[in-house]
């Protein structure tokens, strides 16, 4: 299925330090960098706020209400989650780098896209479920399916008291269709939410997650960010103990974790969570 409206990782890519004096000439990669940062946009303001403008928190521009692409207004019930926003404004330098707003891109994408498309973004959601991370366990070594096994389980202990939801599990990668009832308890619980930016920063956090169960349990209260994130890198993590880590692999991690702690962020600030 495709997952095109979770908010991908617009961030520049890191590169290889380069030598121009060196035999074989600039970095391509590091040249390519600064072409990128030359387009970015100038900073045209000097004062990010948030302010009432026809009785919604806005994100104001030296006092003058700011817009989406769509040229919508850049606006919410939440006036927490808008002065997230805000700050991200507030921190940029001389350029405007959209790779350091994962909140401002999250709440565009709540007005713009998911607001006009709940119940595409809700099935979506749902759909993450049917072959949720927390299902596939790997059969070893011991360690890993120990640390899989606590990192995972309470959050299907979390579905089973809080959801009625009851998840089969599965070894290795192999398929396993799960019972109409568990992805029903998820179906209803993703269909009472009703506010577009509540359901955009569920579904990113699910497509970063790779799971419906662990953005839910951080939704709800259950798991906070960094548990979750956590739990969802278990094998991840695993591999590096034994391996060694990969320097752009946790570049990549690192970026992708600053767009799952805005979307937490922003539905925290939507509705503080419920734990149960």
């Amino acid at each position: 299925m495709t997952r095109a409206l979770a908010p991908g990782s617009a961030s520049l890519y890191v590169g290889r330090m380069s030598n121009e004096n060196s035999a074989a000439g600039p970095d391509p990669i590091d040249l390519a960098r600064r072409d990128l940062a030359k387009s970015l946009p100038k900073r045209f303001y000097a004062e990010a706020d948030v302010g009432l403008r026809d009785g919604l928190p806005t994100l104001l521009l030296d006092g003058r209400p700011a817009r989406t692409p769509a040229r919508r207004p850049l606006a919410h019930v939440s006036e927490a989650a808008m002065r997230l926003v805000a700050a991200e404004w507030a921190a940029q330098g001389e350029t405007i780098d959209p790779a350091t707003m994962p909140a401002t891109r999250l709440v565009n994408v709540a007005i713009d896209a998911v607001g006009a498309r709940m119940a595409e973004v809700a099935d979506d959601v749902v759909a993450y479920a049917g072959s949720d991370l927390v299902c596939y366990r790997a059969e070893e070594p011991d360690s890993l399916v120990a640390a899989e096994a606590a990192a995972w389980d309470p959050a299907l202990d979390w579905g089973r008291r809080a959801l009625g939801a009851r998840f089969a599990l599965a070894a290795g990668v192999m398929h396993v269709a799960q019972p109409a009832e568990a992805t029903d308890a998820v179906r209803r619980r993703v269909a009472a939410i009703d506010d577009p930016l509540t359901l955009a920063g569920l579904h990113a956090m699910t497509a970063l997650l790779g799971s419906a169960l662990l953005a839910l349990a951080v939704l709800d209260g259950a798991f906070s960010a960094e548990q979750a994130w956590r739990a969802a890198h278990v094998g991840e993590d695993h591999q590096m103990r034994l391996w060694g880590a990969d320097a752009e692999a946790l570049a990549r991690r690192a970026r992708r974790w600053e767009e799952m702690r805005a979307a937490a962020a922003l539905v925290n600030a939507v509705s503080p969570p419920r734990v149960i």
